[in-house]
């Protein structure tokens, strides 16, 4: 049975009948079914070919399980997780509408200020927590044997990239902020030698930007540091080295707590491996 347009894209819909089929369901679209409820944001960003050998099944597995469940194929169903993980960072207007709804207790910045602190605080300590050091310090490996390190990223996540410069800078680190002003982020990039390392930042709803001009140096032949937020990120493909941050949020504004911390150690962490050197 397919079901009607409005409800393809409702992802409530897809777990209701989900949870009504699910005992039915063979072995093997169970298995898919478990992947999907665990890691909901690569199923909506992941092609179905690294979606399959991350589940563990065969591609054609993804079309059975989308067709089982009213799916006209697996981009159909991943429409459904698409509209899901676009409703979680709504636009800014959204935000503050929401924030308004929150009860102010006679002041206005108050339960601001606490919200974002909570969230940033909760950013760290999601970072102190699965923060892989062994891999960390490969990054600042990679970064410290570099000519010159090349940053790339945009939107708000632009603040990192122009700190790093900053601090890269005054570290005595050869760096270039590729800031892709007047459209010219490719010829910018096209400037990285050989020896040269990519750090490359892009979180969900990742940077188009970001993401072609990682895959420009990707296909030159530099390595690329991806910091991002999730194995599904199209950085993870690219990436020689890839460090994931989970940032909390407050009202859907996310922190960039952890984010700079870890930009900081990078920054910092290589300044001293070369000073060992």
């Amino acid at each position: 049975m397919i079901m009607a347009e409005d409800e393809t894209r409702d992802f409530a819909d897809f777990s209701a009948r989900l949870a009504d089929r699910m005992d039915q369901l063979p072995k093997r679209l169970r298995q898919v079914a478990h992947f999907a409820n665990d890691h909901p944001d690569e199923i909506a960003l992941g092609t179905a070919a690294a979606v399959a050998e991350n589940a563990g099944v065969q591609a054609s597995t993804l079309v059975r399980f989308a067709k089982t469940l009213g799916y006209s194929g697996f981009s159909d169903l991943q429409q459904v997780f698409l509209a899901r993980l676009k409703q979680r960072f709504p636009d800014y207007r959204q935000r503050v509408a929401l924030l308004r709804t929150e009860p102010n207790e006679g002041s206005l910045s108050a339960p601001l200020l606490n919200g974002f602190a909570d969230a940033a605080t909760l950013s760290i300590e999601r970072l102190r927590a699965s923060a892989d050091p062994g891999k960390i310090d490969e990054a600042i490996e990679l970064l410290a044997g570099a000519d010159i390190i090349h940053l790339v990223a945009a939107r708000r996540l632009f603040s990192v990239a122009a700190y790093l410069a900053y601090a890269f800078g005054n570290l005595g680190q050869r760096c270039a902020l590729v800031d892709h002003v007047g459209q010219l982020g490719k010829e910018q990039i096209s400037l990285a030698g050989p020896r040269d390392v990519v750090l490359a930042i892009s979180y969900t709803p990742y940077s188009p930007d970001t993401i072609e001009l990682a895959t420009i140096a990707h296909q030159r032949g530099n390595a690329i540091l991806a910091i991002t937020d999730s194995p599904a990120s199209p950085l993870a493909r690219l990436a020689r080295i890839r460090l994931d941050v989970e940032e909390a949020d407050h009202g859907a504004f996310r922190s960039l707590a952890a984010t700079f911390a870890l930009a900081m150690t990078l920054a910092v962490g290589t300044a001293e491996h070369k000073g060992r050197d």
